[in-house]
């Protein structure tokens, strides 16, 4: 167990199963993309392999603080997605930029507390080495009803 997995379980967190492809779907794009020693995360929903684990629009179907919690799942299937490609995720050095998208209601102004629950995950394993650049988006919709999609770029040893 690598020193990251190490405060994932002193935080009492689990990796869940890494996003993959249904069954007889070949997708067009990689989940982690490698260029020079930066790794490009596509966005991940909050899910456990294909099983999503929330749906809806914060501020109508979610509190902010369900919202948050979502975010927070974004945050363990993207680490999954790291584990997946490098096998451990101490490879990651720092994070360096993190876009947060939120499913939420018309006026809804609490973006950034909700993808929060992004980056306390990012910054509580990884100290000044997770604190990044971001931006946290309201939007209208999100593929499969999820409340929020965070993609994020990583530097790699």
């Amino acid at each position: 167990m690598d020193l990251i997995e190490r405060r994932l379980s002193e935080l009492g967190a689990v990796l869940p199963s890494p996003i993959a492809a249904p069954p007889g779907v070949a997708l067009r794009l990689e989940f982690v993309t490698v260029a020079g020693p930066l790794a490009y995360l596509s966005g991940h929903g909050p899910a456990d392999g294909p099983r999503r684990l929330a749906r809806g629009k914060v501020g109508a179907d979610l509190t902010v603080e369900e919202g948050r919690a979502a975010a927070r799942q974004c945050a363990l299937a993207a680490l999954a997605s790291l584990k997946r490609e490098f096998g451990e995720l101490t490879r990651v050095r720092r994070w360096i930029k993190v876009t947060g998208y939120v499913n939420c209601t018309p006026g809804f102004e609490q973006t950034p507390a909700v993808v929060n629950g992004f980056s306390d995950l990012v910054c509580d394993l990884w100290g000044d080495a997770g604190r990044h650049a971001r931006s946290a988006i309201g939007v209208c919709a999100l593929p499969f009803a999820v409340p929020v999609e965070v993609e994020a770029i990583v530097e790699i040893a």
